[in-house]
């Protein structure tokens, strides 16, 4: 998948238990999982925190949406994983579905 890193690599005892896709921060601070990639077309700082919070594998910020270098320390602050891409988040949820990511329940 083309993904670019914009913060250091995860360390490798992180695991992906899942993928949520969603661009609402109250839908994924009530039904994500921990271990779970985030997809998602926001970049701003409230998706670090909410990240964060829930214990997200990482987060995919999609079609091509710009992150602020303040956003990009914060999250390395926290240890958030962020990932961007020009590929749509339908895109991205087809790609990880091919790779095998599934949401555990």
């Amino acid at each position: 998948m083309e993904l670019e890193g914009v913060t250091p690599a995860p360390p490798p005892t992180r695991v992906v238990t899942g993928a949520y896709v969603s661009d609402l921060l109250s839908d994924v601070m009530g039904f994500s999982h921990a271990g779970e990639v985030w997809i998602t077309v926001q970049g701003h700082m409230n998706v670090v925190a909410v990240a964060a919070l829930k214990e997200l594998s990482a987060v995919i910020v999609c079609s091509g949406r710009a992150v602020e270098p303040t956003v990009i320390a914060k999250a390395v602050e926290e240890s958030v994983v962020l990932l961007c891409t020009d590929k749509s988040a339908y895109e991205v949820c087809g790609k990880l579905w091919d790779l095998g990511v599934r949401r555990a329940g």
